[in-house]
């Protein structure tokens, strides 16, 4: 059995905001594949369902952010699970919007959702960071990752929550780099194969330059004759 967590604050007030992107992904796995009904468990949301052939267990903590790490470390207890058998997905300021990385272990590099986690359980479960975009200064992070995503987000936001659901059976049974692909032909579909040649060929090839042609040598009548022209 896997346990999925998705990383947010609870209520309708963070619902849409940046910080909030691990408990949307959830919802969107737990809508497009038929997951039970969410109900009150381990300090926060849970539902159950199948993921290919593996049995998941999706959980959103409602401690908020900086105590995620109590709702997470209840249901691991529960199920007896091994922090391998854990994924958590979670906003990542180091990584453009739309963009998206698994990874196992590591640091919680200042996420208050990890570190909560890191205290509890340790660092050995996996993540899949889901890439928010920095805002530029580290004063102007509270503000920005508890901001609503904007309209202009709306596209590659929705994108990105479908190949995760795309994928997420391949992740479930362990399959990173499959999951990552199903992602990828979401955010980034592959054009068809005629545009695609020609536009890749366009790209590789530099413009060429034309060069002026060579002057050809006249003869004495004809410079005579230009003379009177």
């Amino acid at each position: 059995m896997k346990l999925f967590v998705g990383l947010g604050n609870p209520g309708a007030k963070y619902a849409g905001n940046r910080h909030n992107i691990g408990f949307m992904a959830l919802d969107r796995i737990a809508a497009d594949h038929g997951f039970s009904p969410w109900k009150k468990g381990f300090q926060g949301q849970t539902c159950e369902g199948r993921l290919g052939g593996e049995k998941v267990v999706l959980l959103k903590p409602e401690t908020f952010m900086n105590l995620s790490g109590q709702s997470v470390q209840a249901a691991v207890t529960f199920y007896k699970l091994q922090l391998a058998d854990v994924t958590v997905f979670h906003d990542e300021l180091d990584l453009a919007p739309g963009k998206l990385r698994v990874k196992q272990g590591g640091g919680h590099a200042g996420h208050n959702g990890l570190r909560s986690i890191h205290q509890h359980l340790g660092e050995a479960y996996g993540r899949v960071r889901l890439g928010i975009g920095h805002p530029g200064h580290k004063d102007a992070v509270a503000a920005y990752v508890l901001h609503d995503f904007a309209k202009a987000d709306q596209d590659w936001l929705d994108d990105l929550l479908r190949g995760i659901s795309d994928g997420a059976a391949a992740l479930a049974e362990g399959d990173g780099t499959r999951f990552m692909n199903a992602v990828s032909l979401r955010v980034a579909p592959p054009r068809s194969g005629g545009a695609a040649k020609e536009a890749t060929a366009k790209a590789a090839t530099p413009a060429e330059v034309q060069e002026p042609a060579a002057e050809v040598p006249r003869s004495p009548l004809q410079r005579l004759a230009d003379k009177f022209r």
